[in-house]
């Protein structure tokens, strides 16, 4: 076994026991009893659930039952209760099943459920907790996923849309922001509570989606929490504002943030089904809960260790995940890294910078825990630095290399993340590679020391869409950006297709296309594609494609 393979597995196992030690430590001092959820699945009817519960040990202090407590996303122990939902006797190994109750006020579809002893007083935890880790067999949307005909996306300019139909774009994503959404003009129930809706904010959303969709393109939404003064309870539970967050973590620890938010992430589910005539069928396949979490500047909840961070991110994301997969089976559900993997952002150990592989890792053995997901990951690799197009003379940072510990994981090494995911143990419940998709990255056609380098820039496209085309394990490609915006052309990113008019302030109004746009409108055409990318073998110093591309796509027309 590699090494990094037998690190990756110490990590898991670490925080498994963490985890497990969490609900646990108490009962070890009093109790020799231990007890665990095999499964908790909803059943064949469903309408129960059905929980795997077995234990092992002496029941001495204890009225030899297990006893079975559900608790909902913002409890986090028994404490005094006395409602346990279930018992069985100590030392058998049995299935329970509960009523679901979805549809209403005691809806179990995002509930854990945690197995404890009575010593006649008091119940105490004996095992870890356990989430349902079925909820797409409720989804009244069964359609299989529906792959687009090529990998290419770019991040689209909403008054440029006939350009990019031109383009033959097939994926873009949509940033939706928690604060715009509620208001009035639309009555949503969930679970016996009625939530208003504004109106006129999502039938714009409802318009943009479905001209897509009615351009067979594939729609990912970037979900993300922006603060709202008249919403605190949608941040983080005890987050202060501040000037250094975009974005803030997601409320699931509170009741009245856990509602509102679970209620927001199901109406989104379901406007955007793609079954709802309310939306013009408006269709969303793949969701991204937050940007770049392994950066608190985007997922904002101040100072916290690596484990306490994802678990508290984990919690919302089920929500989240849970909310999407019982509406639509078959949805994709993503968490954002950007390039910085194996080292924090600029080597920043301050608990709100995080390594990406610390993350995955760290995420994927809490799920194995409490209950796996089918997770992905919505990766961002841009060049290092950013100011420059090529990535191919990125290793000579010494910041890219082809460890699993890589400091940068980007176009250069792109492998290292996928083969990272190939490991038994990163791999989904049915043994499936996690699904990858890289939705923001970009190369400047302006250098700070150089000026104009769009050769490069478009050279440097063709070269890592390639690398994506030929990488089975990575679904799409949205390329940032279609119009440069004036912002980050003044600090040295000039990632367009088109150049923008720089006398508009920060409004993006496009001037003159680059070679980037032929490029890009070629890239995933057969009979265009190699010819169009001839120029840039000789900017990277290549002969063949299929010289530095294992597996090249278009190898056998290679000249």
């Amino acid at each position: 076994m590699k090494k990094w393979m037998k690190t990756a597995l110490v990590l898991a196992a670490a925080v498994c026991l963490s985890v497990a030690a969490a609900f646990t430590a108490l009962a070890a001092q009093t109790f020799q009893i231990t007890a665990s959820i095999g499964s908790c699945l909803i059943g064949s009817g469903q309408n129960t659930v059905d929980i795997s519960l077995s234990s092992n040990g002496d029941t001495t202090g204890t009225d030899g039952k297990i006893y079975l407590f559900e608790l909902r996303p913002y409890e986090s122990e028994i404490g005094s209760r006395t409602d346990y939902v279930s018992s069985v006797g100590a030392g058998e190994t049995r299935t329970v099943s509960i009523p679901l109750n979805k549809g209403t006020a005691q809806d179990r579809l995002y509930s854990r459920f945690v197995p404890a002893v009575f010593d006649g007083t008091t119940f105490t935890a004996v095992g870890a907790a356990h989430y349902i880790t079925n909820p797409e067999v409720v989804a009244s949307n069964q359609d299989a996923f529906k792959t687009p005909l090529t990998k290419k996306g770019l991040n689209i300019q909403l008054n440029m849309l006939n350009d990019a139909f031109t383009l033959g774009v097939k994926h873009v994503a949509v940033n939706i922001a928690f604060s715009q959404f509620l208001g009035s003009g639309i009555d949503y129930e969930y679970d016996g509570k009625t939530y208003h809706f504004n109106k006129s904010v999502v039938e714009n959303y409802d318009k943009v989606i479905s001209t897509y969709i009615g351009k067979d393109i594939s729609v990912t939404a970037i979900v993300l929490n922006d603060w709202n003064d008249a919403h605190p309870e949608l941040v983080h539970a005890g987050t202060a504002k501040s000037s250094s967050a975009n974005y803030y973590m997601f409320n699931t620890k509170t009741q009245e943030g856990f509602e509102t938010t679970r209620a927001i992430f199901a109406f989104l589910a379901d406007r955007y089904s793609g079954k709802n005539h309310n939306s013009n069928y408006a269709k969303i396949s793949n969701w991204i809960l937050g940007n770049e979490i392994n950066n608190q500047i985007w997922n904002y909840m101040g100072p916290a260790d690596l484990n306490a961070y994802v678990s508290t991110y984990q919690q919302a994301f089920r929500t989240f995940y849970t909310a999407i997969k019982s509406t639509s089976a078959n949805d994709r559900v993503y968490f954002s890294l950007d390039f910085w993997w194996g080292a924090p952002y600029e080597n920043l150990n301050d608990q709100v910078h995080y390594t990406g592989k610390g993350i995955v890792d760290t995420f994927n053995a809490l799920a194995v825990t409490e209950g796996q997901m089918d997770w992905g990951i919505a990766y961002h690799p841009y060049p290092y630095p950013m100011t420059e197009p090529e990535f191919w003379d990125d290793p000579a940072t010494g910041l890219v290399t082809e460890s699993a510990d890589s400091p940068i994981v980007n176009f250069a090494n792109l492998h290292v993340l996928t083969d990272y995911l190939n490991q038994d143990s990163m791999k989904t419940a049915s043994g499936e590679v996690r699904h990858v998709i890289l939705t923001e990255e970009g190369f400047t056609a302006q250098s700070l020391t150089r000026g104009d380098v769009s050769d490069i820039q478009a050279a440097a496209f063709a070269y890592s869409y390639y690398i994506v085309d030929s990488n089975p394990y990575i679904d799409a490609y949205i390329l940032s950006r279609q119009v440069d915006a004036p912002s980050e052309v003044r600090a040295g990113l000039s990632f367009g297709l088109w150049s923008c008019d720089m006398n508009q302030g920060n409004e993006i109004v496009a001037v003159k296309d680059r070679k980037l746009w032929r490029v890009f409108h070629d890239i995933d055409q057969k009979r265009y594609t190699l010819e169009t990318s001839n120029f840039a073998k000789s900017i990277i110093g290549i002969n063949k494609w299929s010289d530095v591309i294992p597996n090249f796509r278009w190898k056998s027309l290679e000249q």
